[in-house]
């Protein structure tokens, strides 16, 4: 792939088997949570807008070992996984990683601005989990020891970021997708995102001076990722 990005609207079950063996340098990507079940309804107020809480109903029947065997073809050797998840998906993700790489780690995204816990029964929702796998010799740009921890802080996608229209519930913010890409590629690599959502990762990979790979079964999100990284330049 010799230009920027490429996006393809299709399910990345079947447009990941496009892509040449061994070819790419990172999956970055953020698949679907299965937490549609837990799913109580948005909560109204009658002083500010809604808080989405009506999980959308692609967000379930996900199993990571769906794509794993096309993970493992298009990964370079050198390459690395990164893949959001939940506190119900973790085991799974391990169960089915584990054993195909050298090593199976987890990071945490702490979100400085999470959804208020206006009921005041629980925990805030706060933290996030990104699941990480590699082989011996991957790639690594290991910076100061204090800024290699398996952990990062910053708030959740706001305005202007944001996109409105079409609004995506789960935009991940460019701050954190561009600290792991950093560490993880270097520049002119690939980074492959399977579940693209509104471009995040394209966004983060381009301003970092890599290429990106994009794969959406959404068309309006497909589209919403071309506007963005169309404008973006790599000089």
């Amino acid at each position: 792939m010799d230009q920027p990005f490429k996006l393809i609207l299709a399910d990345c079950r079947l447009a990941m088997k496009q892509i040449p063996p061994a070819s790419v340098d990172m999956i970055l990507t953020d698949p679907p949570y299965n937490l549609s079940q837990y799913s109580t309804g948005n909560m109204k107020f009658d002083w500010r807008s809604d808080i989405n809480n009506d999980l959308a109903a692609w967000d379930k029947g996900f199993d990571p070992k769906d794509i794993r065997d096309e993970v493992l073809r298009v990964l370079k050797p050198t390459g690395n996984l990164f893949a959001f998840c939940s506190y119900n998906l973790l085991g799974r993700w391990h169960e089915v990683f584990d054993p195909v790489f050298d090593t199976f780690q987890f990071f945490v995204w702490h979100k400085t601005n999470p959804v208020p816990k206006f009921r005041k029964a629980g925990f805030l929702n706060s933290c996030e989990l990104i699941v990480c796998a590699w082989n011996r010799g991957h790639t690594w740009n290991f910076g100061k020891q204090s800024a290699m921890h398996n952990f990062f802080e910053c708030p959740i996608c706001m305005k202007p970021e944001r996109i409105k229209n079409p609004k995506h519930p789960t935009q991940k913010p460019v701050k954190l997708l561009k600290h792991l890409i950093n560490i993880a590629t270097n520049p002119n690599d690939l980074v492959l995102d399977p579940f693209m959502g509104v471009g995040s990762t394209g966004v983060a990979a381009l301003e970092s001076r890599r290429r990106f790979f994009g794969i959406e079964t959404e068309k309006d999100f497909v589209e919403a990722a071309q506007a963005r990284l169309q404008n973006i330049r790599q000089d």
